[in-house]
């Protein structure tokens, strides 16, 4: 009881009028300086690619100040090479007064890059969830939290980039969907983060005859069933064991995350059951879907993303951020 009471205080102090804030970031290749794990060659430490002590610390300080402005309570990340580099990050933001007490990674498989989650509110448990047993496919981190006594399970994704074709990305969509199925679409579940997918992949795709080796099916619209719903939250219609894209709940010119070659693409997204858009217990507050455009994140209309020379050895210049932009939604605490 006792127990309880100290979170009901904390989380009222901690969200004031209630107001939960949920964030996804890729933050681009975020290396550990340990020489152990699997690098990418301009990522080994301490060689002529000048990833050493003090480009590491840029990096770090600049991702914490994109973190520090978003101030989510719970974001999840992709592309972090290690424990170690998760635990840093931490540590710059609590330099920076951003503190997270709870973190985790999806570190069992060993891939270069990964997906992990930083939450100022405690676990009620977080595991990884296996798509594959190769390297091709990174493994998906689920999470779940108890909150005022709803239970919200949230699953953090980075699937197959575009070099690969949508069958890849339909197998991490499969796996993700049988595992919603096992928890029940009735639940409150969040699936965020990186998915190289856009909200209309089934659109955009089709006449890509590299990428369409599905018949013009994919694993974002298709496999998750987010195809029917695709109008703003406060007009969408309930479709049983379908899930909605909160792109859909702004403006068509703001739905982007990403910049390739002069095209806005919306490749990281934040998904939701159901239940989260009843208006009971936790429920997403319409039109609150954006991305991050602070002014310092773009250089010359493009993404400032972290800067690495394109010389015959690539080299790091200790400036930039991400070639992703965050995205940001917001939920509201029915405590009654």
């Amino acid at each position: 009881m006792k127990s309880l009471l100290l979170l009901f205080v904390f989380l009222t102090s901690l969200f004031g009028d209630k107001i939960l804030t949920i964030a996804t970031y890729n933050v681009e290749n975020l290396f550990d300086l340990e020489k152990k794990g699997y690098k990418y060659k301009e990522y080994e430490p301490n060689t002529k690619s000048n990833w050493n002590q003090k480009t590491y610390k840029i990096k770090l300080q600049n991702i914490a100040r994109v973190i520090k402005d978003i101030d989510a309570d719970i974001i999840a990340l992709q592309e972090i090479h290690s424990l170690q580099a998760l635990k840093d990050l931490r540590f710059t933001l609590k330099q920076n007064g951003l503190y997270y007490q709870y973190y985790s990674i999806a570190d069992k498989k060993h891939t270069a890059i990964k997906v992990a989650i930083l939450s100022k509110l405690p676990f009620t448990y977080s595991k990884e969830l296996s798509v594959t047993s190769t390297y091709k496919y990174r493994n998906i981190l689920e999470t779940k939290l108890k909150i005022y006594g709803n239970d919200l399970y949230m699953f953090v994704n980075h699937w197959k980039a575009k070099s690969g074709p949508e069958s890849m990305r339909i197998t991490s969509a499969k796996s993700l969907r049988n595992r919603i199925s096992e928890i029940g679409y009735d639940e409150n579940i969040v699936l965020l983060g990186d998915f190289n997918s856009d909200y209309e992949e089934h659109i955009k795709f089709k006449k890509n005859r590299k990428l369409n080796d599905t018949n013009g099916k994919t694993g974002i619209n298709h496999v998750l069933r987010t195809i029917k719903q695709n109008q703003k939250a406060s007009n969408t219609k309930y479709e049983k064991e379908n899930l909605y894209n909160l792109w859909y709940d702004t403006d068509a010119p703001n739905r982007y995350s990403y910049i390739f070659r002069g095209e806005k693409e919306a490749l990281d997204n934040i998904i939701v059951s159901q239940p989260l858009l009843d208006k009971k217990g936790i429920s997403y507050i319409n039109d609150s879907i954006t991305n991050l455009d602070k002014e310092y994140l773009f250089k010359k209309k493009q993404i400032y993303r972290w800067q690495v020379s394109k010389e015959r050895v690539p080299k790091h210049k200790g400036a930039g951020y991400s070639d992703h932009l965050p995205v940001i939604a917001k939920f509201m605490l029915n405590t009654n």
